[in-house]
């Protein structure tokens, strides 16, 4: 589906709970935005006997995007302001629309900047401002 986007946070070396605290932070903030929804993304049940939780399906978010042309740029915006905010750690995303995968990781804040903008730009209507 085009109009939704995952999210992926991960932190190395974080504990399961540390990485459910900021992803719930995460979606807090974009379910303030004008999105159809952000739902968790359930992991898929752990094998018998396993005693370890995946972290990565911890930290995966479904944002729905609806039919607001500006949704993606306010979901961006608020993704890039998170991230600026977290001094005490880092973590790192991977967002994915359809088949297309941005992943911020260990990068300049222009180096973001730049990334984010490219995926911005092919993901937004003819029309939008990126």
């Amino acid at each position: 589906m085009e109009n939704t986007l995952r999210i992926l946070l991960t932190e190395q070396d974080a504990e399961a709970e540390r990485v459910a605290e900021l992803t719930g932070y995460l979606r807090e903030e974009l379910l303030e935005l004008d999105v159809a929804d952000v739902t968790a993304l359930p992991g898929g049940e752990a094998p018998p006997g396993a005693r370890a939780v995946d972290v990565t399906q911890i930290g995966a978010l479904l944002v729905t995007l609806g039919s607001s042309a500006t949704a993606l740029n306010q979901v961006i915006t608020v993704i890039r302001s998170w991230l600026g905010r977290r001094h005490d750690s880092q973590p790192s995303l991977h967002l994915q629309m359809g088949d297309d995968v941005l992943e911020i990781s260990e990068a300049t804040d222009e180096q973001v900047a730049e990334a984010i903008r490219i995926f911005t730009q092919r993901h937004s209507p003819a029309g939008a401002e990126p």
